[in-house]
Parts: C-alpha cells; sequence; structure tokens
C-alpha cells in the first residue's frame, strides 16, 4: 500500500493537565517536567486550547476522548460500557445493556477507612488476578440474582475492567451510576446505583445492582487472591463496581468521513473500543501498560511504523491520568517526561527525517485530571499542533498557563481533528476561551 500523502498524529496525554501545586512550588506537573521536544514543538507550533467536555457533561476519557477522535459526544455517546465492550469483542444481543465492571479496593470492616472507596483499580491489580476474581464475581452474581443472570455475559477486559452486558429487560436506563473514580475517598454507599424515580421498573434494578454489589462484597475478600495481595502488602480488590451503562452506539467510519485510514496505541480497551468502532486498526504493542511500567519507546516505535499505511496515527498513553487518580505528582511529573523523551522526540525526528514538509502532529491531553482531589476536571484543556502550514505562535511550552496565552481556542473539540486533517492553516480563528484547569 502507497505512503499516504501527508502523515497526521496524535499524542494524547490522558490526564496531563492539571492545577498548580504546591509541592511543585505552585507549578502544575506540565509546567514543572523537562521537555525538550515538546518545548521546541511549540515553539515552532501553535499552542492553544479547546474543550473537550461539552456543556452539562461529566469529563471523563469516553467522552473526551470521543471528542478528540473528531465524534461529537452528543450526537454519538451512548454510555462507557458499549465502547469498552466494542474492544474486547462482547457482542451481545441487540438492545442489551452494557455496563462497565470496576475491581475496586474500600475500606475493609474494622479500618479507620471502613466503607470508603479508596482505589478504582484495586491497587493496579495485574491481568491474571483480575481474571481469577471476575471467574469468581460471574458465580457470586450468578447465585445472587440468578432470574437476570441467565441473560447476561461477564468479561473481563484489562486489570480491574470488565463489562457485564444484560438482556434480561431490566430497566437499566432507570438507574443513575458513579465512576468509582469520581468518589475517592468517600462512602461508597452513598454512591451506590440509584433509582431515577420511584417507579416499580427503576426501584427493581436498584434492587438488582445493590444485589449483586452486595454478592461481591461477599465473595471477593477471602478469595485466594485478596490474601495473597494482603500478605505482599497490596490492596485487595474487595468490591465489583458496575457503571457507565448504555447501548451500543452506532458511528460512522472515520475514513468515509475523513477520507484517511487511522490507527491506535492504546492500553486502555476505552480507547481501542472507540477505534474499533470508527473503522482503526489497534496496534498490538506488547508492554503497553495503563501505569508508569509502560514501554512507552515501543509506542513511539509503533506509532512511526504505522505510519508507513495510514494517515493519522493516535498514540494514547494513560500513566498521567493513572498517576492523578493515586494523587501521586512525582509519577504524573515522570510520566509527562517519558511521553516527551520516548514518544515526542522520536516521533518528530521521524517525521522529519522521512516526510518532511508532509506532516501535522497535534499533542494534547483528553482532559485535565487533578492530582489534589484525584478527579476529572472539566476545563479546557492545552493543545500544541505543529507541522505543514501552522504558523508559530507566542507559546514557548505546552503548559496550561502558555496555551491560555496562545490566543486561539476551540469550543468544541470534536472539530478539532478537522482542524488537523483539513484546515490549510493553523491556529483556527481565535476564539476567547473559558478559565483553564489552574483556574476553577
Amino acid at each position: 500500500m502507497a505512503a499516504p500523502a501527508q502523515s497526521h498524529v496524535v499524542i494524547i496525554a490522558d490526564g496531563a493537565s492539571d492545577q498548580p501545586l504546591a509541592e511543585l512550588g505552585g507549578r502544575t506537573p506540565l509546567e514543572a517536567a523537562q521537555t525538550p521536544a515538546l518545548d521546541a514543538l511549540a515553539r515552532r507550533g501553535a499552542v492553544g486550547t479547546a474543550g473537550t467536555t461539552p456543556p452539562g457533561w461529566q469529563a471523563g476519557s469516553d467522552v473526551c476522548s470521543m471528542c478528540l477522535l473528531g465524534y461529537d459526544p452528543r450526537e454519538y455517546h451512548t454510555g462507557r460500557a458499549p465502547l469498552e465492550a466494542a474492544a474486547i469483542g462482547l457482542d451481545p444481543p441487540a438492545g442489551a445493556h452494557l455496563y462497565r465492571v470496576n475491581l475496586v479496593s474500600v475500606g475493609e470492616p474494622g479500618t479507620p477507612d471502613e466503607g470508603l472507596m479508596l482505589d478504582h483499580s484495586a491497587g493496579a491489580i495485574s491481568d491474571a488476578e483480575a481474571r481469577e476474581l471476575f471467574e469468581a464475581l460471574a458465580r457470586a452474581w450468578g447465585a445472587a440474582v440468578p432470574g437476570v443472570w441467565g441473560r447476561s455475559e461477564l468479561r473481563h477486559g484489562v486489570s480491574y475492567r470488565g463489562v457485564w452486558a444484560n438482556w434480561s429487560g431490566l430497566a437499566h436506563g432507570e438507574v443513575v451510576t458513579t465512576p468509582p473514580h469520581e468518589v475517592p475517598g468517600k462512602p461508597w454507599r452513598h454512591h451506590a446505583p440509584t433509582a431515577r424515580n420511584t417507579g416499580e421498573a427503576a426501584l427493581e434494578a436498584e434492587r438488582v445492582l445493590g444485589a449483586m454489589i452486595a454478592a461481591s462484597a461477599a465473595a471477593l475478600p477471602g478469595h485466594p487472591v485478596n490474601a495473597a495481595r494482603r500478605a505482599a502488602g497490596k490492596r485487595p480488590a474487595n468490591l465489583a463496581w458496575p457503571w457507565g451503562q448504555g447501548t451500543r452506539p452506532s458511528m460512522p467510519g472515520f475514513q468515509g468521513r475523513f477520507g484517511v485510514r487511522g490507527a491506535m496505541t492504546t492500553a486502555v480497551d476505552l480507547l481501542a473500543g472507540i477505534a474499533h468502532l470508527i473503522g482503526w486498526t489497534r496496534l498490538r504493542v506488547p508492554g503497553v501498560t495503563s501505569y508508569h511500567d509502560n514501554d512507552y519507546a515501543a509506542q513511539g516505535r509503533a506509532t512511526v511504523e504505522a505510519l508507513a499505511d495510514h494517515g493519522v496515527v493516535c498514540c494514547h498513553v494513560e500513566a498521567p491520568d493513572e498517576a492523578s487518580h493515586q494523587g501521586d505528582w512525582r509519577t504524573k511529573v515522570a510520566a509527562i517526561e517519558a511521553i516527551d523523551r520516548h514518544v515526542v522526540g522520536p516521533i518528530v525526528r521521524s517525521l522529519e527525517r522521512d516526510r518532511p514538509g508532509r506532516w501535522r502532529v497535534m499533542v494534547l491531553p483528553d482532559h485535565a485530571t487533578l492530582v489534589s482531589t484525584r478527579r476529572h476536571h472539566d476545563a479546557p484543556v492545552p493543545v500544541l499542533i505543529a507541522g505543514a502550514g501552522v504558523a508559530p505562535g507566542r507559546a514557548a511550552r505546552l503548559t496550561e498557563a502558555q496555551a491560555a496565552l496562545g490566543g486561539w481556542h476551540v469550543p468544541q473539540g470534536h472539530t478539532l481533528m478537522d482542524v488537523l486533517l483539513r484546515a490549510p492553516a493553523v491556529p483556527p480563528a481565535a476564539t476567547p476561551g473559558p478559565a483553564s484547569a489552574g483556574e476553577p
């Protein structure tokens, strides 16, 4: 296959944007990180801001990443879980509702943290450990809600993540669920699935989901996997948390809309699911994880290799987001520096060598994730675009403050892909932007 006429790269540093931290001398992690490759790219490119969370929506990777790939969530988003189901090959009957299921760590009885949501990722549990626990969970849920379970499927994804599909007729749309990463350190029972109204169908859905969570609390804590984790000083995966329900979306193919083939490297089923639904190639890269043990260099190499036959390649790196959810500013800074060294630098050098004058790169977070709160934030994100047809701006770095000074703002993040691929000149026309993550 002939090489595309022009190469485009999107580098998503998930959750990298933040607010100033006292531990960093009043700087954000993007400001504190040593990023020579990004700095050089910023000086030759355009740095501005983009709104990736539509008004009235929660900031989340499902909504924000869909935006960044050129799809308006207000039109195509039907829930988070259906996107992840697409990545792991879960294809239930038409009309099924799907839930994301997290293995989480909650405070155990008799401890100071009893009843609190401690960790949405169960201490970054391994695939092998989580797979055993999902098998035990399926047995527990089958016994707890047999009438519903007979028309269900539970499938493990990666690490603490899984998806539950149900086509029993339960009124899944009548319950409100909460992402566990949005309630760190809070009483988890206060955020359990809740009926939207007092109707019989809504209350029955609440009861079933409550019974499933209770069954997980009975089955998981004493499992040998968790006994071994406690003995090793790790957090146990002692509860299962269903959330993000929805039905399969219908999304038009990317190549039909934009005229180029796309590919993605990611460790996250959510992003891989969106890629699958829009017809992108998922790049299977050994060593890629959601955490700072990620093989950043392998992601950089895979991105470069995929440019041989794809017009746009997205390199999604999850590590800054996971570090933020743990309140770990040191690892967040280190992750940003690793992205700069092993992803941004090698990709730009390769493009300059092999595709001179025929490339564009866009670097940005999908959303802010605040170390101080361990939660997502819906502020506009800093965005850097460099390459062919891009006029250098005033910014010297890709940071929240520099982006606010860049002089341009894209209020609807789903139009960024059009800017990257089609705009003859960048930046787009200046639009006043709202406050940055550093200005809550």
